[in-house]
């Protein structure tokens, strides 16, 4: 399987060092140039984590490929979504939700870092996923209290 990432979900998962699932769960693994430039920027949480973990997986895109954008795309998304296509990947990690809805309407599969956590537990990578989660929220990266409760329900870890 060929798993193209988005820098948001990427720091989600070093900020819980979850990184090393996406291998373990998809096989490989790939980022487009502006996803990692955008994941290694000094002042990001993990961009140390990020640079190790990303450093051998950055693909160039296909300037003359195109996906259907809206006018809120960043370089990041972008470019994840036409690496997708351009490598015909199975899956496209991604967790901004405004981001996901553009990706539907390319056709390209998402998962997000919880999907990732979810597969982690399910494939027997972790035996809970609370620890993750606890790391999450004490992060800077934003995680409402109603879909924690329903990851944790889904789960089995209520």
């Amino acid at each position: 399987m060929i798993l193209v990432a988005d820098c948001s979900a990427l720091i989600a998962l070093a900020s819980c060092n979850g990184l090393h699932w996406l291998e373990a769960l998809f096989g490989t693994v790939i980022v487009p140039e502006a996803v990692y430039r955008e994941a290694i920027v000094s002042d990001k949480p993990q961009a140390q984590q990020l640079r190790e973990f990303l450093e051998d997986k950055v693909r160039k895109i296909d300037p003359d490929s195109a996906v259907l954008l809206d006018g809120f795309s960043d370089l990041g998304e972008t470019e994840a979504m036409v690496l997708y296509k351009q490598c015909s990947a199975d899956k496209l990690l991604i967790d901004d939700k405004r981001g996901r809805r553009v990706a539907k309407i390319n056709h390209i599969s998402t998962i997000g870092s919880l999907g990732v956590l979810l597969a982690a537990k399910q494939s027997g990578l972790i035996d809970q996923i609370s620890p993750s989660l606890t790391k999450l929220a004490a992060s800077d990266i934003f995680i409402s209290a109603d879909l924690i409760a329903t990851v944790m329900n889904l789960a089995g870890e209520e």
